[in-house]
């Protein structure tokens, strides 16, 4: 009797010990989903504060304008190659798939022009072209200033009176939004002239009838959707990889998490200003 007593005790007294146990197990994943659910919030509090004190430094800018022409030659000129070569073989493809749709007698050759030259006006050049730099710009402003930020060059920047945020940020931001739609400019040109080299070349339709089908459809509102297109994401790439590079922890494994971070967001973020600016203006 007195063994069950005992047994039936010391489960009672478990059972109570447990219950504070489990009640605080509950609100650690209570906090927890919370923290994870206000993480967003919170980053893009950071994100808002960061360009508002890039562009609030604007006043400054006569002490950085130099390094706002070397930040215009990395992100554009740099970037004319890699996106003269995208541009180029994207406007052979389209043209070529076109050619084949289009394959029937009813419908004029000079068709094919009239669709190619707004695709890439539209959508292709710029979209094609943000994704590219994406990879090239955004990854590399991340890993730059988040190198600088885990070997303490940007705390060393503040101890010298500089202003860390007008001086590595807004120079990169303005330098995204300037040279973008140049960069857009270049894609159109490459992408509709592969265009009308591929279709002379393979024999779908001579060039004079690739430009008159172009020149038919042709609306001034195509290239200007661009060129908004073009700013939007070039302020996306820049500022979204300034902003993980700025705020990097954690060493070399944080410097890769924010290059990898800056790429697939600023990706993301183009699509779904690419959806905006259509949904905007068209």
């Amino acid at each position: 009797m007195c063994i069950t007593r005992r047994a039936e005790w010391n489960t009672h007294v478990g059972r109570q010990l447990s219950r504070p146990v489990t009640g605080l197990a509950h609100q650690t994943a209570a906090f927890a989903l919370l923290d994870s659910l206000l993480s967003p919030l919170r980053a893009l509090g950071r994100y808002a504060i960061l360009m508002g004190r890039a562009f609030a430094s604007i006043d400054e800018f006569r002490m950085y304008w130099k390094n706002l022409f070397i930040q215009m030659v990395r992100i554009g000129i740099d970037s004319i190659p890699i996106v003269a070569l995208a541009a180029a073989f994207s406007g052979a493809v389209l043209t070529v798939q076109t050619a084949y749709q289009l394959e029937t007698p009813f419908i004029p050759e000079s068709i094919i022009g009239s669709i190619v030259a707004p695709s890439i006006m539209l959508e292709l050049g710029v979209v094609v072209a943000g994704f590219i730099l994406s990879g090239r710009v955004g990854a590399r402003i991340a890993a730059e200033l988040g190198t600088m930020r885990v070997s303490e060059q940007i705390d060393a920047l503040e101890v010298m009176g500089l202003n860390s945020v007008g001086f590595l940020v807004l120079p990169r931001v303005l330098a995204g939004i300037v040279m973008f739609p140049i960069l857009y400019v270049v894609s159109c040109t490459v992408g509709i002239g592969t265009g009308v080299f591929t279709g002379h070349i393979g024999g779908f339709l001579s060039a004079t009838e690739f430009l008159d089908g172009a020149r038919q459809f042709f609306q001034l509102l195509d290239p200007l959707i661009g060129f908004v297109k073009s700013v939007a994401f070039g302020f996306i790439v820049t500022s979204i990889a300034c902003y993980k590079g700025y705020y990097t922890g954690g060493g070399a494994v944080g410097v890769g998490d924010s290059t990898t971070q800056a790429a697939v967001l600023s990706c993301v973020f183009i699509l779904v200003a690419d959806l905006l600016v259509a949904m905007a203006l068209l």
